[in-house]
């Protein structure tokens, strides 16, 4: 089978609108959670979110497709701008055909739902609907939208997962372009989800933190105190490439993708398995798929949301997998930019391309004392750490009992 690059990273964070300054601001611990400005949050129980700051859609997207599109796809279409500037590609100069979209949205137009329902719950009951309200909503308008933008004519759709969506649509397009089915893929993941309707019915999970006295330190993945993630936003893009496609432009190649894997639980709706049994399966066959073994491994970025229970499931996994590899160190780095849902494997793909670039390890931030309850044998980084990192894993799990796993490499 054919070899798989990263040429192109970009993003739309909690930390920042572009990949430097998000990165930059992940090695200095900074934490994109604060009070939510999307909506009055004044009479819900979680008041806080780490929204995107200073978006400014223009730079990339037209007044019709600002008017046009949900926030989500506004998202998505101004990351996947970046990383196609960043990849040097001239579509012009390649068969349209060769080149695809697979993008991934774990809730998709959300906020347009909430608004259009909202305007004709609230009216004498005639329906006055946007025409521009199916489009926006849609899942796969994000896909369809970048398509348009760049005329790319190849694999286009839309992957959703719940929180493992991102991890999904990398798995979809390295698959495709190491059967040689494309050339080039676009692919990330967006989400645009705190409104009213997502946070409130998130809350009333349970899932989420309630420290709003003090949102910074809310998210705070292995801490004995931690009691649930903090809602995120935005947008991650990579340009997957074949190898020789991308040698022989002579672009910068970031890494090598080398495996990815999906399992499921077959669980719970909402809970993970106590023991880890898929999420370590995912490990498993995402290393078998890398022709790696554990110990090769120098740092996972894992799900680890800030929840009580899916944490610690998680380090069993890590446990089963690794057993204690000394080499393996692993930070959690939604605790500074929360829990992007669909776009959180996107956002964690470019940490951990990053860590193999720069050759240094992002700390976990807000940990005052770990729970007891974690496993022997586990590094977790609570300080940046210089390390030449060879090779990165990712975890991303969702709701309905969905596992995700993707290795890059150094090349």
């Amino acid at each position: 089978m054919k070899r798989v690059v990263i040429t192109g990273m970009g993003a739309v964070t909690p930390l920042g609108n572009d990949v430097d300054t998000f990165w930059n601001n992940i090695l200095k611990g900074e934490s994109g959670a604060d009070t939510i400005t999307h909506f009055n949050p004044e009479k819900f129980k979680v008041q806080f979110a780490a929204e995107v700051k200073n978006f400014t859609p223009e730079k990339y997207l037209d007044r019709n497709e600002i008017k046009r599109s949900d926030l989500f796809t506004q998202y998505a279409i101004y990351a996947a701008a970046q990383a196609m500037e960043d990849s040097g590609l001239n579509f012009k100069d390649f068969d349209p055909f060769d080149i695809g979209v697979i993008w991934g949205t774990g809730q998709g137009g959300m906020e347009t739902f909430e608004n259009e329902v909202t305007d004709y719950v609230s009216g004498d009951g005639t329906p006055r609907f946007s025409p521009f309200f199916v489009p926006k909503l849609i899942a796969n308008m994000a896909s369809g939208m970048i398509s348009m933008k760049y005329d790319l004519r190849g694999i286009n759709y839309t992957t959703v997962s719940a929180c493992a969506t991102a991890n999904t649509a990398f798995m979809d397009a390295f698959n495709y372009i190491r059967w040689g089915k494309a050339k080039v893929i676009v692919s990330g993941g967006s989400e645009a989800p705190i409104t009213p309707a997502s946070v409130g019915g998130f809350s009333s999970m349970k899932a989420m933190s309630t420290r709003n006295d003090n949102p910074k330190a809310a998210s705070r993945p292995y801490d004995v105190e931690r009691d649930g993630f903090i809602m995120g936003e935005g947008a991650g893009a990579l340009i997957l490439e074949e190898y020789e496609h991308a040698k022989a432009r002579g672009t910068k190649i970031y890494a090598e993708m080398i495996g990815a894997a999906m399992t499921a639980d077959a669980y719970h709706m909402t809970a993970p398995h106590p023991e880890g049994i898929g999420a370590a399966k995912a490990m498993e066959l995402a290393l078998q798929d890398a022709e790696i073994l554990p110990e090769q491994v120098d740092y996972l970025n894992p799900h680890a949301t800030s929840t009580p229970l899916g944490d610690l499931a998680e380090l069993n996994a890590i446990t089963k997998v690794f057993k204690g590899s000394p080499n393996l160190d692993i930070s959690a780095t939604k605790s500074m930019t929360g829990h992007l849902l669909g776009a959180a494997g996107a956002v964690e793909a470019i940490i951990c391309i990053k860590t193999i670039q720069e050759h240094v390890i992002p700390a976990t931030i807000n940990i005052s004392k770990l729970d007891q309850n974690i496993p022997e044998g586990i590094n977790i980084m609570t300080e940046n750490k210089k390390k030449n990192v060879n090779i990165a894993m990712s975890n991303a799990f969702g709701f309905g009992g969905h596992n995700s796993t993707v290795i890059f490499r150094k090349i």
